[in-house]
């Protein structure tokens, strides 16, 4: 019986140490789901809400989130702390902003994960979720009435630009291969009008600290 304690309390031990080395680690990820209501996130305030759920609910806790988004007034790279950022899988997205905002980053299909550490379906897969919402240029900056009301729109009026973490479009142009910037919503900011373009509402999220 003391030998199984022993076992017992060392299995506690290991798993109590891999849940507090994960907490170290993952420090940006795609949102698994949205919303639900399009690009009706909350506002700034409960996007980061949802970046911070998820990522407890997957066992990552002590870390302030908040979700790269760009408003009328706040631009998203300035909302994401200096980095650098891993993923789930603790492989480097980037050193810093700036890196980030360049060729440099390493953002593909493969490490564009979820805070689950899994892969997010892109185009040619059933369905394509591609489309992340931003509301940003390519360095990361706002973008005039492409923020969907400021993520408060869930119906036919309003746009949002979203990027693809895939870094795959129609064609070979820098706009459909960027990751935060390649083209806006068609048909408003519904989730319907947003899956209508290979999206689902979902966005990134980053660890500011």
């Amino acid at each position: 019986m003391r030998r199984l304690l022993l076992v017992a309390a060392a299995a506690l031990a290991a798993t109590a140490g891999a849940a507090l080395a994960q907490d170290t680690k993952m420090s940006f990820f795609v949102t698994s789901v949205g919303s639900g209501k399009g690009a009706d996130l909350g506002g700034l305030k409960g996007a980061d809400a949802h970046c911070a759920s998820l990522a407890e609910a997957a066992g990552v806790t002590g870390k302030e989130w908040h979700a790269y988004l760009s408003t009328a007034d706040v631009d998203a790279r300035d909302r994401i702390g200096k980095g650098p950022w891993v993923n789930a899988k603790d492989e480097k997205i980037a050193d810093d902003v700036a890196s980030l905002h360049s060729d440099t980053n390493a953002i593909t299909k493969q490490t564009a994960l979820n805070e689950k550490g899994e892969v997010v379906n892109g185009r040619g897969d059933k369905p394509n979720r591609h489309d992340i919402l931003t509301g940003s240029k390519p360095d990361g900056t706002k973008i005039a009435d492409q923020t969907c009301g400021d993520w408060t729109l869930s119906g036919a009026e309003g746009a949002a630009m979203m990027g693809h973490h895939d870094r795959t479009g129609l064609d070979e142009s820098a706009a459909a291969k960027s990751w935060n910037s390649s083209h806006a919503s068609r048909g408003g900011c519904s989730q319907e009008a947003l899956k209508g373009t290979g999206g689902d509402g979902l966005f990134y999220c980053f660890a500011t600290n």
